[in-house]
């Protein structure tokens, strides 16, 4: 008896200690002090005019002072050639910063060509949010032990292990995320727009790609986003990898080089690569062949406080955007795959409409969204919205199952999630970033974007309501008893759907529940 008691009283100090020290933890919640870090600054336009980049670009730039360069990347493969063949012809910087940096094929050849520039002598700064970088500590502390290179964690967690648990301690920090996606080479052209890094943003897997837009540019507004990068970079969200991940020793870094080709050298990773290659586009743009859309552009972004709560409301990007876009008199063109308007973006959208403005709204059918919550938070303004006078559209989740190879990746896909965040205003202006209508993007997580004056490229973005979205998105309507109507026009004749497309009955049921719950504001 004394023996199985004294058992039992073992069990019980080991859970009362283990209670303790979970309760320590979770007491202690906050990121630790940040240390003195060693200030740095982008490379300007004019400092790196003597690389390879700024030679090309300099006949170009004189022919359009003032102005800046844009090419529009809406091609997945488009989009990762342009970044790996940029960072591969970079001589003096690359400041890379973004949301979701994924452990997977286009993830881990990025990394690998961060590691190559860094070893041939290129500064490389890498500023990823600390939320989207699962199973990468060990392989971003690699890439910071290098010589040339440094990675600061945006707004971390104070442990590593259990991420999510830390949420329920600091929620209202870390509620709040860097949802910023830029990549700069030599201070001379920059990547800015919708897409992580992940192989669902690049056509590299077999599963649901997301549809998406960037934007490369070269010109006046390179300079803007090197200013925002070093923001961001010297803010104090920004935390050196080595103040919360252990530098590999020796041993570990071999492993971990030795784990990153063979990963590297897998055939799916190959296959990938070997399309990626039939790209001309950064040999086009350093052969001056590269068609650029030449136009005044403005960077537009959140100040980096905004995830302590201490960003002034003048400093947002949505005051920016309001001041710069003013009010449209004629069409408003959105794209959004996070779009919850909220009953005050419904009252404007209306206004507007009542002003005889036609607007138009792209977003995801709950059959294509990846968050399901958010569906459930935009469904209760559809009917709102439909009785105000805007069209609305959703896009379909499968529309590109018999979409050629060659642009589809070299895996195909069996579907598609819209994921660009564009809209364009009375044909005249066009803005394309990483801001979604909904108030997780105008509230909590910091944003950045371009508004480009291109009656050319605002057009083409009108035209895609006209002709391709009716072919691969459901156009919804009210019918006689106010209920909403799917009309699916991809086959010759169209078909009327009077429930949520592909959606189970307790599905419905599952997202009508929470469209019920009190998180929108979190959405």
């Amino acid at each position: 008896m004394s023996a199985h008691f004294s058992i039992n009283e073992t069990l019980l100090w080991t859970l009362k200690g283990l209670l303790i020290l979970i309760a320590a933890l979770l007491t202690a919640c906050g990121p630790p002090a940040l240390q003195e870090r060693e200030a740095s600054l982008a490379l300007t336009t004019q400092e790196g005019s003597g690389t390879l980049l700024g030679q090309a670009l300099a006949p170009l730039a004189g022919q359009h002072v003032g102005l800046s360069g844009v090419v529009p990347l809406s091609d997945s493969l488009d989009a990762f050639a342009a970044r790996m063949l940029l960072i591969a012809t970079a001589q003096r910087t690359i400041d890379a910063r973004y949301y979701i940096w994924r452990d997977d094929i286009t993830g881990n050849l990025l990394l690998d060509a961060l590691h190559d520039a860094a070893r041939r002598g290129v500064r490389v700064r890498l500023l990823v949010d600390d939320n989207g970088t699962s199973g990468l500590d060990d392989r971003l502390a690699l890439l910071n032990a290098q010589a040339n290179a440094e990675v600061r964690l945006f707004n971390p967690f104070p442990f590593r292990a259990f991420k999510p648990l830390w949420f329920l301690t600091d929620f209202r920090r870390l509620n709040r995320r860097m949802h910023n996606k830029s990549l700069t080479i030599d201070g001379q052209a920059t990547v800015v727009g919708g897409r992580n890094i992940g192989d669902e943003y690049f056509g590299a897997t077999q599963d649901v790609a997301f549809a998406d837009l960037d934007i490369m540019a070269v010109g006046t507004v390179v300079d803007e986003v090197s200013h925002d990068f070093d923001r961001y970079w010297n803010s104090q969200s920004a935390y050196p990898i080595e103040q919360l991940v252990t530098a590999p020793d020796t041993r570990e870094a071999q492993a971990l080089e030795k784990e990153e080709a063979g990963t590297l050298a897998l055939p799916k990773a190959q296959a990938y690569l070997r399309v990626v290659r039939t790209s001309g586009l950064v040999e086009d743009l350093l052969a001056q062949r590269l068609a650029f859309y030449w136009a005044p552009v403005r960077m537009v972004s959140d100040d980096p406080a905004k995830v302590l709560g201490k960003a002034q409301p003048q400093t947002m990007l949505t005051a920016r955007l309001m001041e710069i876009l003013e009010t449209p008199t004629r069409t408003i063109d959105l794209i959004s795959p996070y779009f919850v308007p909220t009953q005050q973006g419904v009252q404007a959208f209306g206004q507007l409409a009542d002003q005889g403005v036609a607007v138009r709204i792209l977003t995801n059918a709950l059959e294509a969204t990846d968050v399901a919550a958010v569906h459930a938070g935009y469904m209760k303004y559809r009917k709102p919205l439909l009785e105000r006078g805007i069209a609305l559209f959703e896009m379909r989740g499968n529309h590109e199952v018999n979409k050629p190879r060659e642009k589809a990746g070299p895996f195909g896909s069996s579907g598609t999630s819209l994921h660009a965040k564009t809209f364009s205003v009375d044909g005249e202006r066009l803005f394309v970033g990483s801001f979604n209508f909904d108030p997780r993007s105008a509230r909590l997580n910091t944003e950045l974007g371009f508004v480009i004056e291109s009656e050319q490229l605002a057009d083409r973005a009108s035209r895609a309501f006209d002709n391709m979205i009716p072919r691969f998105a459901y156009q919804l309507e009210q019918d006689a008893e106010h209920g909403i109507v799917w009309i699916d026009r991809s086959a010759d004749n169209p078909v009327r759907l009077t429930t949520e497309p592909s959606a189970s009955f307790w599905k419905r049921l599952a997202i009508r529940f929470l469209s019920r719950l009190p998180i929108e504001s979190l959405l």
